[in-house]
């Protein structure tokens, strides 16, 4: 009978702790959640980060976000794509969990359930299959929107498997992706998650001596379009945003590049 009770209290102490850590996480700072997320030197350069119009930037092990708390979802994720981080591994699935550093609370995944929409990844787990860690990582709800399936499995699908073989020809890429967050959305779910109708990705050649981009931006349903139908400019981009995709660049160069919609350089297939 005194071990069965001990049992219980260290159960339950053990529940406390958690929840209360949980809890803590939530509360911290927005300084001291910058903290408390550490970057891997090499996954992400911090130098190539978008600017925020929220404050709520969130740093993960191998990509960083900007969170949105009206939308419920990232108004952008960035990471780093080298050709090293290319691979086949055959990773199981894992469940959809709950961003615990996200301060304003991230949307739950229930929100998605029977809503007709797909959990829609912003870095998507094929370019993390080089770890557990790396995979499991994308699988937090801040890093997915809703997306129609079509729009989902089809273009958007086409233009990841892009990047992807940019990655390989380049070397190292840097990745920024969101939905267009605007008033208005069609929203999903009890915590009223909006559904973007127009996605972007920006993709960033940094491994040469002279730098190139090429933006995207897809209206969110399936379409037979080649990819370079969507190219658009940087600018045209913040426009739509609000957002200052690449602040830390030198202003000569930011101003070149993100007035570009040349994709001449860049190898379709």
């Amino acid at each position: 009978m005194t071990k069965r009770f001990g049992y219980a209290v260290l159960a339950f102490v053990l529940a406390v702790t958690v929840l209360w850590f949980n809890e803590y996480l939530r509360e911290l700072p927005k300084e001291d959640i910058y903290a408390e997320s550490v970057l891997h030197e090499g996954d992400t350069k911090l130098q190539y980060l978008p600017g925020s119009t929220t404050g709520q930037v969130v740093h993960h092990g191998t990509y960083s976000l900007s969170y949105n708390e009206t939308h419920e979802q990232a108004e952008w994720v960035a990471y780093e794509l080298k050709k090293t981080h290319l691979s086949n591994l055959n990773l199981k699935r894992p469940y959809f969990e709950i961003d615990p550093i996200v301060k304003t609370g991230a949307a739950h995944w229930r929100n998605y359930k029977n809503s007709g929409y797909d959990r829609g990844h912003l870095c998507p787990a094929g370019d993390r299959k080089y770890s557990v860690e790396a995979y499991n990582e994308t699988f937090l709800t801040s890093n997915i929107s809703p997306q129609n399936h079509y729009f989902n499995a089809g273009v958007w699908n086409r233009l990841e498997q892009q990047t992807r073989r940019w990655a390989n020809i380049y070397k190292d890429l840097f990745v920024v992706t969101g939905g267009v967050l605007t008033e208005n959305l069609k929203t999903i779910g009890e915590e009223q998650v909006s559904v973007p109708e127009y996605f972007y990705k920006i993709v960033f050649n940094i491994s040469s001596q002279e730098p190139k981009l090429i933006a995207f931006l897809i209206p969110a349903q399936e379409s037979s379009a080649p990819l370079n139908n969507f190219v658009v400019s940087v600018d045209s981009l913040e426009e739509m945003t609000g957002i200052d995709f690449f602040p830390e660049l030198e202003d000569s160069l930011e101003t070149t590049l993100e007035a570009s919609v040349d994709y001449s350089d860049w190898e379709f297939r």
